[in-house]
């Protein structure tokens, strides 16, 4: 008795449909694989926004007193935003420093510093910063160029950026990024110009900041 073709017909349908079905499923995974590659590689690549936190934001300042010890004091409300585009090596920072939020551990000094001699906070309530331009050495940034405004006078001034990282918080589980950032400025060239004799013209400023990604 000669077997029928028929079964060994419909074998061969069944093979090449699955063969057109494998085929497409691997054109398919490729696919996918190249979509979340280009989805990662554009995530990488686009540039990140972050908010500073003002409880881990604090501008220090530090100046010559009589020649004989170097005083410090500190603003404790600050508000800002850094974009930083590491594809591009780019990206921009505005920093806005609340004048009359400074402290020296002195009441008196305090009322002096925030008078009409000195930061005059009640004509000029504001400290502000401002960079189109941040250096990168690799993908870490090491510097903005920008521009300081103090007593309404606006000077170049570049930040130093140190110990650039970038994690995730323990507690919020929200990433954040963090430095230390440097700068020296004169202050006779904002208008600043009192005491010159006993205190300091030339001021360090050393900021810790971190931020949160947007």
């Amino acid at each position: 008795m000669t077997p029928s073709p028929r079964p060994r017909q419909a074998g061969r349908r069944i093979r090449r449909a699955a063969a057109r079905w494998l085929a497409g499923v691997g054109r398919t995974a490729a696919l996918a694989v190249v979509a979340m590659l280009a989805a990662a590689s554009a995530a990488q690549a686009a540039p990140e926004s972050f908010t500073l936190d003002p409880a881990h934001t604090v501008p220090v300042f530090a100046v010559s007193h009589l020649g004989l010890s170097v005083q410090r004091g500190m603003f404790t409300r600050t508000s800002g935003t850094v974009v930083i585009d590491r594809a591009e090596k780019s990206g921009r920072v505005e920093v806005a420093v609340d004048a009359a939020s400074l402290e020296t551990a002195d009441r008196l000094r305090d009322r002096i510093l925030r008078g009409d001699s000195w930061f005059d906070v009640e004509r000029f309530p504001t400290v502000s910063y401002r960079a189109q331009r941040i250096v990168f050495d690799g993908d870490v940034p090491v510097a903005a160029d920008g521009e300081l405004t103090l007593l309404g006078v606006t000077r170049p001034v570049r930040l130093a950026i140190r110990d650039f990282r970038c994690g995730t918080h323990s507690l919020t589980r929200r990433p954040l990024c963090g430095a230390e950032v440097t700068a020296t400025v004169r202050r006779s060239e904002f208008g600043m110009s009192a005491w010159l004799k006993d205190v300091g013209d030339e001021v360090t400023l050393t900021i810790q900041a971190e931020g949160y990604r947007d």
